[in-house]
């Protein structure tokens, strides 16, 4: 399953704002085929600094991942994590 993915790391500093985020993230990104492989389980931090929250995200393609970022629907979702949340993204295309 090469494809791409989406790797956050995220606290979230105010619950009530960002659950209206994830209301509004979630159906963005299924539009450009995301399917959510991990989001907000149990960790086991091993190396530098953890986060309450961490997430992966899989994609059809690098593309796909970049179109879904820059997609109107996802910034809508944005405009209510960036104050809710401090967060560490990256877009990552995946091997064979």
């Amino acid at each position: 399953m090469a494809g791409a993915y989406w790797v956050a790391h995220v606290t979230v500093t105010n619950p009530e704002e960002y659950a209206r985020y994830a209301e509004l993230a979630g159906p963005a990104i299924a539009a450009f085929g995301g399917k959510f492989l991990a989001r907000g389980g149990e960790v086991i931090i091993k190396e530098g600094q953890g986060h309450a929250r961490n997430v992966v995200i899989w994609f059809p393609s690098l593309a796909d991942a970049n179109a879904c970022y820059d997609s109107p629907a996802y910034q809508e979702a944005m405009a209510f994590a960036k104050d809710s949340s401090i967060r560490e993204l990256v877009l990552i295309e995946g091997v064979e």
